[in-house]
């Protein structure tokens, strides 16, 4: 079999931790991971595959999503991670991040509090952790987790711990996904 670096795959460097976005079973037979910017029309795209093929996958698909905001072409996307996270802490992480890829031109600051008030969150504290920039370093350090994986651009996925950097469409996805087996990754593959 050839090699995953002749194939232009790399493994996941940084498996699943406690502290990622998850949604799915850590049983689940396959995984995604995705690298994203909420202002990124591709992370868009991908949101909606996603969205589908968990639809489509339930119980069997297990996803993580890891910040990776391009700020200089998305002036956006930063704090929109950090509003992302600020949902995360009143554990409304993933309400909060399917509204900002639903909304992805209307990222403003002003937006992000509406969408807060919008998910039921204690919008006193989102403002202030805004203001006062509680999660900036922690998206930072999603950011360079994902040039420690290899990631350059977004989406960065990952799919059962390989990257992965072909079409984006739910049939291409959905095919690459069944074919690639039983996706739990083991410890010593994800190293």
């Amino acid at each position: 079999m050839p090699e995953l670096q002749e194939l232009g795959l790399s493994r996941l460097l940084l498996p699943i931790h406690e502290d990622d976005h998850v949604q799915g079973s850590a049983d689940a037979p396959y995984t995604l991971v995705e690298y994203g910017d909420y202002q990124c029309p591709d992370c868009g795209r991908l949101f909606v595959a996603i969205r589908d093929l968990r639809a489509e996958l339930g119980d069997g698909l297990r996803i993580a999503f890891r910040h990776y905001p391009l700020s200089g072409i998305h002036r956006d996307a930063q704090m929109a991670a950090e509003a992302a996270e600020a949902a995360g802490a009143q554990n409304h992480f993933w309400e909060m991040h399917d509204l900002l890829f639903e909304n992805q031109n209307a990222l403003r600051l002003k937006y992000l509090y509406r969408y807060a008030e919008q998910i039921g969150l204690d919008t006193k504290r989102v403002r202030s952790e805004l203001k006062e920039r509680r999660y900036e370093d922690l998206v930072r350090e999603h950011f360079k987790r994902g040039v420690q994986n290899g990631v350059y651009s977004t989406p960065g996925l990952f799919i059962n711990g390989i990257r992965y950097d072909g079409p984006l469409d739910i049939a291409t996805l959905r095919s690459r996904i069944v074919s690639s087996g039983d996706g739990r990754v083991s410890p010593e593959q994800s190293t």
